[in-house]
């Protein structure tokens, strides 16, 4: 369990930028599942979901530096937010997976020949004794675009991706689970993109980034 509290070079959580995401969950009066609830919301909402930001720069998936940013792929703010709860005493871990999205995705097909999104990342959050999934990924702005209900996390149950929209159209399946995390597999990420998105490659800079 040591493992997923822990500080490391992307969970970099005594850094000024993580420090200051937690400020106003250090109140002695929030449990720990309210702060996890509430730090939560913060980076759902505060940092614009955005698929087509992808870097395979160690750098760029340092918490301190998404936290500088406005928006974040889904591992992006999943890891975010695991620096965040494990600044404040909260173990998490990073899970990723493989969904198809069936909504909205017109351009993601064009870019990456394919409506799939893998690895998708979400977190793993231990409260009240037991591990939970929390997948803060979709800000509520794009949700009311997509009409998709936005996802909440009270800390006591999973929460994942819903299969169907408020319409009743399919909205997310999953496909595929690589497991937990306690650090960020950063070379099993690129490789898993590169071999998932065979348009990748292409759209690459030389720095290894892809901002579309």
């Amino acid at each position: 369990m040591t493992e997923n509290t822990k500080s490391t070079y992307f969970f970099d959580y005594e850094s000024p930028e993580i420090q200051a995401l937690i400020a106003e969950f250090k109140a002695p009066d929030l449990s720990d599942q309210e702060k996890a609830a509430g730090l939560y919301l913060k980076v759902r909402d505060n940092w614009r979901y955005n698929p087509y930001d992808i870097s395979f720069r160690k750098e760029a998936l340092k918490a301190s530096n998404i936290a500088r940013k406005d928006h974040g792929h889904c591992i992006d703010k999943s890891v975010l937010y695991i620096a965040g709860l494990r600044a404040l005493g909260i173990p998490a871990k990073l899970h990723l997976a493989k969904v198809k999205n069936h909504i909205a995705i017109e351009r993601l097909t064009e870019k990456f020949g394919t409506n799939e999104l893998t690895p998708h990342g979400m977190v793993d959050v231990f409260l009240n004794e037991k591990w939970v999934k929390a997948t803060p990924a979709f800000n509520q702005e794009l949700c009311r675009l997509t009409g998709v209900e936005p996802l909440e996390f009270d800390g006591s149950e999973d929460s994942i991706f819903q299969e169907y929209n408020q319409e009743g159209k399919e909205f997310m399946e999953y496909l595929d689970d690589y497991g937990s995390f306690d650090d960020v597999p950063l070379d099993f990420i690129e490789r898993n993109m590169k071999e998932n998105y065979p348009k990748l490659k292409s759209l690459l800079n030389e720095a290894g980034e892809l901002k579309l």
